[in-house]
């Protein structure tokens, strides 16, 4: 399994996803800037994943602050946070982990700064882990509701490049495969950077899954023909009300699945659960800038001064939603408020 993040010798290394599967190449980050770079411009992406990293990014920062109060430490931290947040506005993992780290630091406001630069480490160490555990758990819930021989549609990239390992779309069909299931996975390719086509199919073939790549407008038609039994995606920000923000396209596979009675779960650990926020349409949606669709791998398909519209996410209704597949168990939408975090 390769990582999508990792803290090796007091350093912070991002696999540069970019360049997947061409290439596989970490930025080494001695600077939170750095980090804060790699998820702006989708190095690391991933809502589990860019949590991480930023609580990486700001343990990273913390190691070289020389002051002794804790006013000046904490108003230093603050902004690391501020930046970390400012990355990626749509993903709630980023904030949750900021929100997180902040706590601990008021928590323990009367501790030298020592003692809370290596309390952000292992808050940021124990995130990293708990969301492997979590995409575990989620995998064991969500290989039950996986047959023998079924095809399972994914979006995008939700697998272990997405987290911190295993992934929580592509948990359920590891752990289906590990139980001597047969199964087909198909990938969209997910425009405009083709996370399916360069990073799910990958990962799916790693793990000597059955995996077929399609477009992106393939998909109705495959679910006419019969050829799709399920679909499981991830999700970036799930609302209480089980709105699910997630990237752009999910919404028409959603719809295409209520047409044709085929199931749409959602793989969402608790950190991507908004518990603040009472439905989609107060989600932010990030755009992003217009040359992601103009170009392919550095070859533009599209003609010079057309105006483009590049939403990186869409807003899934609840009522779309079959199930929700949680480290804590499997939710129907209108469940997500008895969620005890």
């Amino acid at each position: 399994m390769v990582n999508a993040v990792e803290w090796r010798n007091g350093k912070v290394f991002i696999l540069d996803q970019r360049l997947l599967p061409l290439e596989i190449k970490y930025i080494e980050c001695t600077d939170y800037r750095v980090v804060a770079e790699a998820i702006k411009n989708l190095s690391i992406r991933g809502a589990p994943a860019i949590g991480i990293a930023s609580a990486m990014g700001v343990a990273l920062s913390a190691q070289d602050q020389n002051t002794s109060y804790f006013d000046g430490f904490y108003r230093f931290i603050k902004k690391v946070m501020d930046t970390m947040i400012s990355t990626r506005p749509t993903a709630v993992n980023i904030e949750w982990a900021m929100k997180r780290l902040d706590k601990l630091l008021i928590d323990n406001a009367d501790k030298d700064v020592n003692t809370l630069k290596r309390l952000l480490y292992e808050e940021a160490m124990l995130i990293h882990r708990e969301d492997i555990e979590a995409n575990l758990k989620i995998g064991q819930y969500g290989a039950e509701f996986i047959k023998d021989g079924d095809t399972i549609l994914t979006h995008c990239n939700a697998g272990s490049l997405a987290t911190g390992g295993y992934g929580t779309a592509t948990a359920p069909m590891i752990i289906a495969k590990q139980q001597g299931k047969k199964i087909k996975v198909i990938a969209d390719e997910t425009r405009p950077v083709l996370q399916g086509a360069r990073l799910t199919a990958w990962e799916l073939m790693q793990n000597d899954i059955d995996a077929t790549l399609i477009t992106d407008n393939s998909a109705g038609w495959l679910m006419k023909q019969g050829m799709i039994d399920m679909a499981i995606v991830g999700t970036d920000r799930t609302t209480l009300n089980g709105d699910v923000a997630n990237k752009i396209g999910t919404y028409t596979v959603a719809v295409l699945c209520k047409e044709h009675n085929i199931p749409f779960y959602v793989a969402a650990p608790i950190s991507s659960i908004d518990f603040n926020m009472s439905s989609g349409d107060m989600i932010r949606i990030e755009q992003r800038d217009p040359e992601e669709v103009a170009y392919i791998q550095g070859q533009r398909i599209a003609p010079e001064g057309v105006k483009i519209f590049n939403y990186a996410f869409d807003v899934t209704p609840a009522r779309y939603v079959t199930a929700f597949f949680t480290e804590k168990g499997v939710f129907k939408p209108e469940e997500l408020r008895g969620i005890r975090i």
